[in-house]
């Protein structure tokens, strides 16, 4: 029988990367004991195989099309990227795939890292088997969190699982750039991964099902990058579905065969179609919970049901960027501490310290493709939806000053969706070269609720693109751009 070693902990997390870094960190600093259980690299998906090599690979891209955008540079830069240069920062950005690092921060907190699968074994424990096949049964005095993340979601379709297709972390730590590269879908990870590997010379055909690329966000950011992958020599088709995909032994050219007969051949297929939460195999049965499922949650971040559970991240289905499971974990963090001392915690109070409000009404978001997208809470649609009373100001930004000192033929555009109520910004998306930077005023403003008089007195430094604020106010005084 195998022996199995007893510990008890305040708090327990369930997974390593930047969730569950945040969690440990707030509940350290507040002096509760902590342990940590990671199956993988202690860091998680956005340091190895999402945000941070993705975003390494896209920079080059980026930078090399600002400057020929610039007169006097453009003609130094009209070369290919050296590919080979590129994937070797991206190795180092990602450590060479060793958490040695991260662990070393970890080590720093006083947290107790556990290598091996956890799972958990009815209130407040979690066995873990180790990699060593050691096994140790952890109790939380308080809490446990699970912060284990998502992985890419493949459809059941002919041939699929024998055609090897990328995923997003094939696409993002592959060292050989496919001559042609089929992405299937219209989301982020497409966008991006469209963007990067037809920069470091892959012909890229994206097939999309619905009507455009990043259909969450304002239609006009879909557009704009849909014609720049075009005018690059992408190839971009909307409102198909795959039917099937061939690749002979799992090697070699692969087939997409799309319904209605068509082919579409290529050296790599990769299917960024959605992501699944990782609780298959964590048991969730022995909780009362279901398998594979998404764990819905309070503000919080408690799972509804529970004193004791929380699940922080990508897992609650709440809102899947890492920023934003990093925001949870704060406040997760902080709620588990408070009810540890004995505090009276709300799980209702809009903008509270225990309570992450941000995930319904101040999400931003940067797509870093070329040109980038970016956009924070409502758009106009979802504004409408909700049953506001709102109006959208458009602007075209080519007509801002900062705008034509970026870049000859700078082209873009910004919409701020008004609530007519409370004369609140509800929402602001942007599309355009450089337009990421821009994002975090825009937060400020949604999450801050400040009211459009008040933003009149935060005046934009001239020359620079934040000065579309400016525009966007005198526009919306002007009674412009009615939506």
């Amino acid at each position: 029988m195998t022996h199995e070693v007893e510990h008890e902990y305040d708090v327990v997390v369930l997974g390593a990367g930047p969730v569950g870094e945040n969690v440990v960190d707030r509940a350290r600093a507040a002096g509760l004991s902590v342990a940590v259980v990671e199956s993988e690299l202690v860091g998680g998906e956005c340091s190895y195989w999402a945000c941070m090599p993705s975003k390494t690979l896209l920079r080059p891209a980026i930078a090399r099309s600002d400057a020929r955008m610039v007169p006097g540079l453009r003609q130094l830069v009209q070369g290919p990227l050296d590919a080979a240069a590129v994937l070797a920062h991206r190795d180092y950005y990602v450590s060479d795939w060793k958490d040695d690092g991260a662990v070393r921060w970890l080590d720093s907190t006083g947290a107790r890292l556990y290598r091996g699968r956890g799972r958990l074994r009815g209130t407040r424990k979690v066995a873990v088997e180790g990699p060593e096949g050691e096994h140790h049964l952890l109790t939380a005095r308080h809490a446990v969190a699970v912060c284990t993340g998502t992985r890419a979601a493949l459809p059941d379709l002919p041939g699929l699982t024998g055609a090897r297709p990328w995923t997003s972390r094939e696409a993002t730590s592959s060292h050989h750039v496919p001559d042609r590269l089929i992405v299937v879908g219209g989301g982020v990870v497409a966008a991006e991964m469209a963007t990067a590997w037809q920069a470091l010379g892959s012909h890229v055909t994206v097939l999309v099902r619905g009507r455009g690329l990043l259909p969450r966000m304002e239609p006009f950011v879909g557009e704009h990058i849909a014609d720049a992958l075009t005018e690059r020599g992408a190839d971009i088709r909307t409102g198909v579905n795959v039917a099937a995909v061939v690749r002979d032994g799992g090697t070699g050219p692969v087939t997409v065969v799309l319904e209605g007969g068509d082919r579409v051949e290529g050296d790599e297929v990769l299917f960024a179609t959605g992501r699944s939460p990782r609780t298959d195999d964590i048991g969730l049965e022995t909780v009362g919970l279901e398998p594979g499922s998404w764990l819905p949650v309070d503000d919080t971040l408690r799972v509804t049901g529970s004193d004791w559970l929380y699940a922080v991240g990508d897992v609650n289905h709440r809102v899947l960027m890492t920023h934003q499971g990093k925001y949870q974990a704060r406040i997760a963090g902080a709620a588990i501490v408070a009810r540890a001392a004995g505090a009276e915690v709300s799980e209702t109070e809009r903008w509270g310290a225990h309570t992450a409000t941000a995930d319904h009404a101040a999400v931003p978001q940067v797509v870093f493709t070329d040109p980038e997208g970016a956009s924070v809470g409502l758009s106009l649609a979802e504004a409408e939806r909700a049953g506001h009373r709102v109006r959208a100001v458009d602007l075209d930004l080519s007509g801002v000053a900062g705008a034509g000192l970026y870049a000859d033929g700078y082209r873009g555009h910004a919409r701020m969706v008004v609530d007519l109520d409370r004369e609140t910004v509800l929402g602001v998306t942007f599309v355009g070269p450089g337009i990421g930077e821009l994002l975090h005023s825009a937060t400020v403003a949604v999450a801050g609720e400040v009211p459009i008089e008040r933003l009149w007195h935060a005046v934009p430094a001239y020359p620079t693109l934040s000065e579309a604020w400016l525009r966007l106010l005198e526009a919306y005084r002007d009674g412009a751009g009615e939506s």
